[in-house]
């Protein structure tokens, strides 16, 4: 049975989302079984390489999960024809810069969402790798969680019955970083640098509801700022101008 190499450059993996998620629970969860089985019999194994602007990070980063390659030039990562992927979990203000980038090196891109931060930037990206030829996809992860799927398994065998509306309630609790660290970085709690729930969060419950109730026609969105202060993760408090809730309405 022969196995395929599957050269995938991965950008963004030091924040807890792209090292948790994508990394661990996938790539590395993938190689650990071995690689997947293809129709043919045929195995495709991945082969990481992780990118980012901290040498020190990514050279540990690399050695606590034994993974061979790493790089704090991502120039050099795309010019290698043997990576034909390109991941990227970074910050939402960063990506289209580096989508593009990677599209135009012929690399097929796979990211974390929301492409953008605004639209035009995001059909801007979504034009060029259509006219690039290449592959491309956006994380829609919350689709194959176990509770999602024994949803999606009791609307498929009638138990609702006729459904006519639907309240979903999402969230968690982020310590403000004080007296206990934050689980999320700071940068999602200031609006400058691309923060913000209804940003974030959104492009999430757009599938799962297009997916699981039907297809979303109009929405309308009111966000607030319940936590005015954080600290950020050198323990210095800012000032959180970003929405960190949302209410919505939405009508399909």
């Amino acid at each position: 049975m022969s196995t395929k190499r599957l050269g995938l450059i991965m950008h963004g993996v030091t924040g807890r989302m792209g090292m948790n998620q994508h990394l661990i629970r996938s790539i590395l969860a993938i190689r650990a079984q071995g690689g997947v089985t293809l129709s043919d019999g045929s195995r495709v194994m991945p082969d990481p390489i992780l990118v980012g602007r901290n040498a020190e990070k990514m050279q540990e980063l690399a050695r606590r999960h034994g993974i061979e390659r790493w790089s704090d030039n991502l120039d050099a990562a795309l010019e290698n024809r043997d990576d034909v992927i390109f991941f990227d979990a970074g910050t939402t203000q960063m990506r289209p810069t580096l989508l593009e980038k990677a599209i135009r090196a012929g690399k097929h891109v796979y990211c974390e969402k929301p492409i953008a931060t605004n639209l035009d930037e995001a059909l801007r990206v979504v034009r060029l790798a259509a006219e690039a030829g290449v592959k491309n996809g956006t994380v829609q992860d919350k689709l194959f969680l176990p509770g999602l799927e024994k949803l999606r398994m009791l609307r498929d065998s009638g138990f609702f019955g006729r459904m006519l509306s639907v309240r979903g309630e999402f969230g968690y609790w982020v310590f403000e970083g004080d007296w206990q660290p934050a689980q999320r970085p700071s940068w999602n709690y200031r609006d400058e640098d691309g923060g913000g729930i209804i940003l974030d969060m959104i492009c999430h419950w757009r599938y799962v509801l297009d997916n699981l109730f039907g297809q979303v026609k109009s929405i309308s969105c009111l966000g607030a700022t319940h936590i005015p202060e954080r600290w950020d993760e050198t323990g210095k408090p800012y000032k959180a101008t970003a929405d960190d809730a949302a209410l919505c309405d939405v009508r399909a």
